[in-house]
């Protein structure tokens, strides 16, 4: 009895072997996913109303599931908005669910929608469409019978008809960019000789103004003989010479401006004289003096208006 158990132990033992190891080298298939579930929640929809379409899944806790979002292809309806609701777990089955709200403008009778899930497996992505929801179209629109006798004569009108003109803003705001870019690249390509010219400007500017208001000063010496518009005239001149000459002149004294002028005659006889009346007793024959000072005076300042605008 004993030599029967081992020989049929012997006999039984290789073939458990070859079993166990066709195992181990065979792998384990996944199990098969379940479909989620997609449906509208009306039977009927209008032109441009609202539509819900929910979308379900039901599935191991373990799946990680992605469901569409803004993105997702929603032909032939459109996306306006979406809600989403928490995933629940009961009795080992985790369930999600999001309500997609659509609308749609094709006047199809019957229109249809399938969302898929995407399921995360390791490296695979798995993408899971439920069967097609369907949702019929309510027509508004009463239905007009066709009867070609009934239809107008059609003629033919090609004369054109006058059209508004619009205000081309793109344009115009491209041409303003164009046009600003140019005269800035021309500033700085021309930024000297822009400075340059606008120097000469301001210097011929203040030059013309100079002159007539020193004539005036002089017109009004002419009529009062006042040592007051002979000192404004002066002070006028110095003013001027100081701008013109970018320096301190103004403040200088009669001997310091002298110096300065390197000796002019014309600067020394001319404020020599005007100094007698601004800081003596104005005298009838000095009068005539006086005027060939000023002359003198206005004759250096054109002088020095001329080398330093040359």
């Amino acid at each position: 009895m004993l030599a029967r158990r081992c020989l049929w132990w012997c006999w039984l033992w290789p073939a458990v072997l070859l079993s166990s190891a066709a195992a181990a080298q065979t792998p384990a298939l996944p199990a098969p996913l379940a479909l989620p579930q997609g449906r509208f929640l009306q039977r009927t929809v209008r032109v441009g109303a609202p539509l819900d379409y929910e979308l379900r899944y039901a599935h191991a806790p373990d799946l990680e599931v992605v469901f569409p979002d803004s993105l997702a292809r929603f032909a032939p309806f459109e996306y306006f908005g979406k809600t989403f609701y928490p995933t629940r777990t009961r009795g080992g089955v985790s369930l999600d669910r999001a309500v997609y709200h659509l609308r749609t403008f094709r006047l199809d009778s019957v229109q249809a929608l399938a969302l898929p899930v995407a399921v995360l497996r390791g490296p695979d992505t798995l993408s899971l469409a439920p069967p097609p929801g369907r949702v019929r179209l309510v027509r508004t629109a009463p239905r007009v019978p066709f009867d070609a006798e009934q239809l107008p004569a059609l003629r033919q009108n090609l004369r054109l008809l006058p059209v508004a003109p619009l205000f081309n803003y793109p344009f115009w705001l491209a041409g303003v960019a164009a046009v600003g870019v140019l005269l800035l690249g021309g500033a700085a390509l021309f930024r000297r000789r822009l400075r340059r010219r606008y120097q000469a400007y301001k210097r011929r500017k203040n030059h013309g103004y100079f002159l007539a208001q020193f004539a005036r000063h002089v017109e009004r010496f002419d009529l009062s003989r006042s040592a007051t518009n002979v000192e404004r005239a002066v002070a006028l001149w110095k003013n001027y010479l100081a701008s013109l000459e970018n320096n301190a002149l103004n403040s200088f004294t009669t001997r310091e401006i002298v110096v300065y002028f390197e000796n002019d005659n014309d600067v020394r006889r001319a404020l020599n004289a005007t100094d007698k009346v601004i800081y003596g007793n104005l005298q009838t024959e000095e009068a005539e003096e006086v005027d060939r000072a000023f002359q003198r005076l206005r004759g250096f300042a054109e002088r020095r208006y001329t080398a330093v605008a040359g």
